[in-house]
This record gives C-alpha cells, sequence and structure tokens, in this order.
C-alpha cells in the first residue's frame, strides 16, 4: 500500500501500528477497507488472467491431431518409420476397408482401433470423428493404398477439421503418380493430375478441354478400362502422342510401356493389362497448337466471310423485290390514269 494514504504512525512495509502510537478505531477501519479494496482489485485481475490461462491449456491439450498417413501401393518396405510409429500411437485409424488395412497392421505388428471410413460413409461418419478430435483423441486416415486425398477418401475429412481450427499434418510417403511421371520419360517440371476420368457423362466434354493442355498429363484406370480409354485418347488427342502407361507401380511385375498412343493402344491390344494404371500423356507441342490456333482462326474468318457474303446476297435480293414491286405498282397507276 502506498504509504502516502497511511496516516504516519502507521508501517508502510506491514501496515501495523508503529509501537508507542495511538490510531483511532475510525481511521484504522478505513485503513483496512483500503488495504483490503487493493487486494480485491488485484486478485480479480489475476483471476481473469487464470482463467484465460486455463482455457488456452485446456485448448491446446484436449484438441487432437488428424495425421493422414500414405500406405505402400505395392511393396511393403515403402512405409516409413514414422508412418509405422503414427499408426501404433494413435487412438484410432481410419480405414478405407478394415481388411486390407488389418493385413497391413498384422504385417508390422500395429494392434489398434480399426474404424471403416470410406466414400460411402464418410459424409454422415465425419462429424463423429472430429467430435474425438475436439475431446483430444489422435487419429490416423489411412486408404487402401497410396495417399488419402489423392483419388481417394480423404478430401472432405481434412477439410471439416481444419474448418474446426484441429491440426491436420499429412505424412510423406507412398503415392502412385509421381513415381509413373518421373520414369515415363516425358517432362515432369510442369504436369496436371486428372486422377479418373468420368466413366460416362461428361467424359468427352473433359476429354475436350485437354486437346491443347501443353503440360504433361496423368490419369489413373482400371485394367478393364485401359484399352478403351486409349482408343479415345487417339481420337481426341491423334495417333502420334507420346505416352507412357506404368503399372504395377513398386510391385513385382511392375512394368511401363512408352511409345505413341498407336503403338501403346496395339500392344494392350495383344497383351492383357492387369493391375493398377497410370497413363502418362505428353502435352501439346506448343509450336503445334499455335498452328491449330492459327487454322481456327482463320476457318473462323472464313466462315465470318461467308455469313457476311449470304447476308449481302440476301439483302440484295429484298432490293431488288422491293424494285420490281415498285415497277409493278408505277405500271398499275399510268393505266389506271
Amino acid at each position: 500500500i502506498s504509504s502516502s494514504v497511511l496516516p504516519e504512525n502507521i508501517d508502510p512495509q506491514t501496515t501495523s501500528i508503529l509501537p508507542g502510537r495511538r490510531i483511532s478505531p475510525i481511521k484504522l477501519s478505513v485503513i483496512m477497507v483500503q488495504k483490503y479494496k487493493y487486494v480485491l482489485k488485484n486478485a480479480k485481475k489475476l483471476s481473469a488472467f487464470l482463467q484465460v490461462m486455463i482455457f488456452l491449456a485446456i485448448f491446446v491439450v484436449v484438441m487432437g491431431t488428424l495425421y493422414i498417413v500414405p500406405t505402400p501401393v505395392g511393396n511393403l518396405e515403402d512405409i516409413t518409420l514414422r508412418a509405422i510409429r503414427v499408426l501404433k500411437e494413435a487412438d484410432l485409424i481410419l480405414a478405407e476397408d478394415t481388411r486390407t488395412t488389418g493385413l497391413l497392421l498384422n504385417h508390422f505388428d500395429i494392434h489398434n482401433r480399426l474404424l471403416s471410413h470410406h466414400k460411402f460413409n464418410e459424409h454422415t461418419a465425419t462429424a463423429g470423428v472430429i467430435e474425438r478430435l475436439k475431446s483430444g483423441e489422435t487419429i490416423a486416415l489411412v486408404s487402401d493404398a497410396g495417399t488419402p486425398g489423392v483419388s481417394d477418401p480423404g478430401f472432405f475429412l481434412a477439410r471439416e477439421a481444419a474448418r474446426e481450427g484441429i491440426t491436420v499434418q499429412c505424412l510423406p510417403g507412398a503415392t502412385a503418380c509421381i513415381p509413373a511421371i518421373v520414369s515415363s520419360g516425358l517432362p515432369c517440371d510442369r504436369f496436371c493430375f486428372e486422377g479418373f476420368l468420368p466413366q460416362k457423362k461428361g467424359r468427352a466434354t473433359h476429354l475436350a478441354t485437354l486437346v491443347d493442355e501443353q503440360r504433361t498429363m496423368i490419369f489413373y484406370e482400371s485394367p478393364h478400362r485401359l484399352l478403351r480409354t486409349l482408343q479415345q485418347f487417339v481420337d481426341v488427342f491423334g495417333a502420334d502422342r507420346q505416352v507412357s502407361v506404368c503399372r504395377e507401380i513398386s510391385k513385382l511385375h511392375e512394368e511401363s510401356v512408352r511409345g505413341t498412343l498407336a503403338e501403346v493402344t496395339a500392344h494392350f491390344e495383344e497383351t492383357a493389362p492387369r493391375g493398377e494404371i497410370v497413363i502418362v500423356l505428353a502435352g501439346a507441342d506448343k509450336d503445334a497448337c499455335d498452328k491449330v490456333a492459327v487454322a481456327t482462326a482463320n476457318q473462323r474468318d472464313e466462315r465470318a466471310a461467308k455469313r457476311q457474303a449470304r447476308e449481302e446476297r440476301r439483302l440484295a435480293r429484298e432490293a431488288k423485290k422491293r424494285r420490281e414491286a415498285e415497277a409493278l405498282s408505277d405500271e398499275a397507276d399510268d393505266e389506271e390514269t
């Protein structure tokens, strides 16, 4: 307490009455009230500060973490040490197929809780997963092979968790598209990932938008649809476009078939494809694109010139009919006169 508010016979350090000095009960009461007001004021500030710190501590401790864990696309040795540790330490593992993931966990002697999380139930199951994360659980998300979210379930859950302020960490690891494009021999400094094409509706329209794409393109495809897709690529991109078809990545019978679309199509017409497929298609040649653009512009100008000529002929015919009608009208007037 400041010594300026204390009478002279009160010690400012202890607020006790100095020996040999007297003080009236009224003054002592005033001093004590001032003292406890000061203490109470600081206690309120301290209490508010502690409440904020406790809330922050609870928030940091309670909110869990969502780990997106890549799993091998073929060779089980492709899994990382960190992925194994996260799968062991997680409170729950979300799996696209619990049977497939169960085999992987058994191989690495991981005994943990599994919960099914796939494209057919992710929209209904995500809310429950978010609540688990908010309560402090650590959850790992895996797909059958590769990185979840890349042509596999995972995007929706990651988005919703991020919106709720939950930590989302994706471990680096196995994926099929990167090995395929790097080993294809085609430019990989710039590329676009297209994943699986629409099976029916919108497929041709989507392919038409890629005709002038100059970056290398990556597609996923199943073996029983590969030949149909390659034949469609020949029709859309031309038989001379370079392509690499990579199958069974990181497995015993891994194979890359490279060449023109016509050559690779002929190969798979003779040899039935097996395993998971990645198609790496060369982008359009810039000069060829420029020539196509010029040709398209010329065709457009030619069509515009033809439309203009037709319009001029139509106007000329209408003018001729008007003149003939006026001439007939003049003759009729002369006869009446």
